[in-house]
């Protein structure tokens, strides 16, 4: 028998249960060191290529739904109070579409409350294809306030930077930008989705900043099979 990890012990455990947690706990460990190696190697990436346009996109601003009132803001505007970082989030909610995707706005719903804590150390912002009113609009009924919601309904960012399927397909892209001394360089984008999948197993590209997915896994039930988050719930 391999020696405990650590003298913490939970009401009525047993020594099957103790086993089979170190087991696990192992297997913990090295995950958590397999992450942090695969940050490191994240962070040692040479500089992509150059950003070929300097994006505009609409930004309404805190304007009310009902005005025409519309601005427009750079890619280049985006890196804000000396921060040379920026993540861009593509929101699979395009004109054609109903509605917007419920896993992106699962995403959403939970990175919405986080922006305050990001933007002391990055610039954050998410786009969408639809028009700008139409983001906003479904934003406020949602209750976000902290995202900083775009649409490049006039630009070609989306398809540039793989947001948009040939065929206009919106597909959920997180893109990492860094402004440096000779432009705005590509840094990074969640490109499992391009690898072919494995048997039974999701890309799983944007589970880094998607929280559901790891909550459920730490339940004996996991991530439930075909379940997948939606729009909205019925009360209980």
């Amino acid at each position: 028998m391999s020696q405990p990890l650590h003298t913490v012990r939970f009401p009525g455990e047993s020594q099957d249960y103790r086993n089979a947690r170190d087991r696990l706990l192992r297997a913990e460990i090295e995950l958590r060191r397999q992450v942090e190696a695969t940050a490191a190697l994240r962070r040692a990436l040479p500089p992509g290529g150059l950003v070929p346009v300097d994006y505009y996109f609409d930004d309404e601003g805190d304007a009310p739904t009902d005005t025409d009132i519309e601005r427009q803001l750079r890619l280049s505007d985006l890196f804000e109070g000396g921060k040379n970082s920026l993540i861009i989030y593509s929101y699979m909610f395009g004109p054609a579409m109903a509605q917007p995707c419920p896993s992106c706005t699962s995403i959403l719903d939970a990175l919405d409350g986080q922006v305050p804590h990001l933007r002391q150390r990055i610039n954050v912002a998410v786009v969408a294809k639809s028009p700008i009113q139409r983001v906003r609009h479904f934003a406020r009924e949602r209750g976000w306030r902290h995202l900083h919601l775009l649409s490049s309904a006039h630009n070609t960012y989306n398809s540039d930077y793989h947001g948009e399927a040939a065929d206009g397909r919106q597909m959920p892209a997180l893109n990492v930008f860094e402004q440096r001394d000779d432009g705005i360089h590509h840094v990074w984008c969640s490109e499992l989705m391009f690898v072919p999948a494995e048997p039974g197993q999701d890309p799983r590209h944007v589970d880094a900043i998607w929280p559901l997915w790891n909550l459920l896994d730490c339940t004996p039930a996991g991530r439930g099979g075909d379940w997948r988050p939606s729009l909205w719930y019925e009360r209980h």
